[in-house]
């Protein structure tokens, strides 16, 4: 197993869910980890307090990365502390699933530019510091940006135009030795996955091969793996849904 001692890594939307797995994983393997977050301010401190309590570096840093100026700053200040940036997970999220017939405009935009602006505005901003001494970008999509489900026309429009974006940037940045990664999770047992209703949720289960929901540890692991043994593993989707899609 790789180690990332000493690097600096960025978790986007990291104050719950996968995204604070991913950041705790991240810290585990050695990375000063910069916790991102909008408005839980106590949710991302909890997070920096467990890597703490483990060892490790972390601090929790504001920013709604859906606005450009917000995302600047965020890298800005991740630069300020730490003097480069080695690892950004592109994590935030949000869905308002709907039916096209009822999506308002506002709905539409709001996943829009929360899922998918965010990440060019991010990795737009992280580039300069990056491209000095190479890194990682991870794309947090979906199975669902592969597949298409009902009601989610905004979300899944964004999980798929990550995985564009994601194989475009692989190609561009391959010559400063930055990887560009998609990770496509199924559908994993966060706080979204548990607030669906009972009945739903056997439904789903019945429709997943290996007969479970997915854990935030699951994910995590494959983030982990890519940033250090994948330096050989670019612009690709990697499936992690109990093979719900293959």
């Amino acid at each position: 197993m790789g180690s990332i001692e000493g690097q600096v890594a960025l978790v986007t939307g990291s104050s719950r869910g996968i995204g604070k797995a991913v950041a705790i994983e991240l810290s585990t393997a050695g990375a000063t980890v910069v916790v991102n977050y909008v408005s839980n301010q106590q949710a991302a401190e909890e997070v920096v307090n467990e890597i703490k309590s483990s060892g490790g570096k972390a601090v929790a840093v504001q920013a709604d990365v859906s606005k450009v100026e917000d995302a600047q700053r965020l890298i800005k200040e991740t630069i300020d502390q730490f003097g480069k940036l080695d690892i950004l997970v592109n994590n935030a999220g949000i869905n308002r699933d709907r039916t096209l017939r009822r999506m308002s405009p506002d709905e539409w935009r709001e996943v829009i530019s929360t899922n998918l602006d965010s990440v060019y505005n991010c990795v737009s901003a992280a580039l300069p510091h990056m491209s000095e001494g190479g890194g990682h970008i991870i794309n947090m999509s979906s199975v669902i940006g592969q597949m298409g489900n009902l009601g989610q026309a905004n979300y899944g429009a964004t999980k798929a135009g990550m995985i564009g974006f994601t194989k475009s940037a692989a190609q561009e940045l391959a010559r400063y030795n930055i990887t560009v990664n998609a990770v496509c999770p199924g559908f994993i047992s966060t706080d979204m996955v548990e607030a669906l209703a009972d009945n739903i949720k056997e439904t789903l289960i019945g429709r997943i091969p290996v007969g479970r929901f997915g854990k935030p540890e699951e994910v995590a692991a494959v983030v982990r793996f890519l940033v250090t043994e994948g330096d050989y593993i670019t612009g690709q989707q990697i499936n992690i849904n109990g093979g719900l899609y293959m």
